[in-house]
């Protein structure tokens, strides 16, 4: 009972501690109605001057020195020079389908297969018409019909254009940029210019990929140290271009880069202790194949850290802004008051950001999942199977940094901005 009257009496205090503070002209994004002449401007209590003094430490002895590791780390392994080997090179044109009929010849043959008039939209022979020899109806998923748009393969030593082009794919640019328009429109919409920042750190990301973590993986570095490098150059170009460079934002990225490096110790240790060589990842096989010196394995980890930025950028950015708000709310919220706050929010974030991380790697494998039901295997043999594990492992991985990831970031964050306004409410209780 002692006990229960002791935290009645703090919170009393806490209680008549907050005093409202007196704005002359009433601005700034927490102003609104008060009791009197009296309300509370979040927007002085949040101002980044006060909070960087909180976080100066943290910034310049942590942040810093790790991002200029992370940019002369991506200055040294930059790839120099084409990571392209000529013999696997492939020319691929596309075009329109005007007219389609039964291939030519023999009726066996004619059955097999039916002849398109594709009028190329693309390539060498831009303009022209082409024959083309495409699938049957009941003999693809997705029938070939007139009208529509192809992929098309060349062969360069070909002497007619009968025997130039083959059919490779549908030709599905259009729709996919009609998507991805749609949801550029979407995020603008809702986020304005922070929605346009981030397709602008989107871009970046993909260039990052396309330019230096791929070709650099290809040029014979290690995989994860290239995955470790070129993730924390894209978290931190992400964030500070998306919510601006101010201390939420380092803060932010702080905890992105702390949970970011524990994901890869887990990920390294438990693909060496479950036995997990890699060669059961999608595409590893024909990896291997044209680069045969690849590490398989430290390119399996260096896929978990990749897959975990996302989620970790989102988890990080949101424990902050919580604990910003939180403090912007209680001006005099002491350290403590600001953890325990912040992490009753972050169990409910991790608890279902985890379930979507688990059920997206588990997405990935379902397939598998479904030839091992039909076969009636028992759960230990399923699980023991690298497919299966190297997806465990996976999301269990990534779910670990989640969860590393909200305490840590909420630590720091109440760090930066505990007692932040202690002067702000002390002038105030004097006038």
């Amino acid at each position: 009972m002692a006990s229960r009257n002791v935290g009645r009496r703090r919170a009393d205090h806490r209680s008549n501690r907050r005093r409202e503070l007196e704005i002359p002209q009433g601005h700034g994004h927490g102003h609104g109605h008060g009791h009197g002449d009296h309300v509370v401007d979040t927007s002085v209590v949040n101002d980044d001057a006060i909070v960087a003094r909180r976080v100066r430490i943290v910034v310049a002895a942590v942040l810093i020195p790790l991002l200029l590791a992370a940019v002369v780390g991506m200055i040294v392994m930059w790839p120099g020079g084409d990571v392209k080997v000529a013999s696997y090179q492939t020319a691929a044109a596309r075009g329109e389908i005007t007219a389609i009929k039964a291939c030519p010849g023999k009726p066996a043959q004619a059955k097999q297969c039916d002849e398109a008039t594709v009028k190329l939209t693309s390539g060498p022979d831009k303009g022209r018409t082409a024959p083309v020899e495409v699938p049957k109806a009941n003999q693809t998923p997705i029938p070939v019909k007139v009208g529509q748009s192809v992929v098309l393969g060349i062969e360069n030593g070909a002497q007619t254009l009968a025997e130039r082009y083959s059919y490779v794919d549908h030709d599905r640019t259009n729709s996919l940029l009609l998507l991805a328009g749609l949801f550029a429109v979407a995020v603008v919409a809702l986020s304005r210019w922070r929605g346009f920042a981030a397709l602008i750190a989107l871009a970046v990301t993909a260039v990052m990929l396309t330019q230096f973590i791929l070709p650099a993986i290809l040029h014979g570095e290690n995989a994860l140290l290239v995955a470790v490098v070129g993730g924390t150059v894209i978290m931190a170009i992400a964030l500070f271009l998306t919510h601006g460079i101010n201390a939420e934002s380092s803060i932010a990225l702080s905890g992105t880069v702390a949970a970011l490096g524990l994901t890869v110790l887990l990920g390294w240790f438990f693909t060496k202790f479950c036995q997990l060589s890699g060669m059961a990842s999608e595409g590893a096989t024909g990896a291997q194949s044209m680069v045969p010196d690849i590490d398989l394995t430290g390119l399996l980890v260096a896929g978990m850290v990749i897959g975990a930025l996302g989620v970790l950028d989102d988890v990080t950015v949101t424990q902050a802004a919580a604990v910003w708000e939180l403090s912007a709310a209680n001006p005099s919220a002491n350290r403590r008051e600001l953890v325990a706050a912040g992490l009753r929010i972050g169990r409910t974030h991790v608890a279902s950001v985890v379930n979507t991380l688990v059920l997206a790697y588990a997405g990935a494998a379902l397939p598998v999942l479904l030839v091992f039901a039909i076969q009636g295997l028992p759960g230990r043999v399923i699980l023991s199977q690298e497919s299966v594990a190297m997806e465990v492992v996976r999301g269990l991985v990534g779910s670990l940094g989640i969860i590393a990831a909200v305490p840590l970031t909420t630590a720091l964050a109440a760090m930066a901005v505990a007692d932040r306004s202690r002067e702000l409410v002390a002038e105030a209780e004097r006038i």
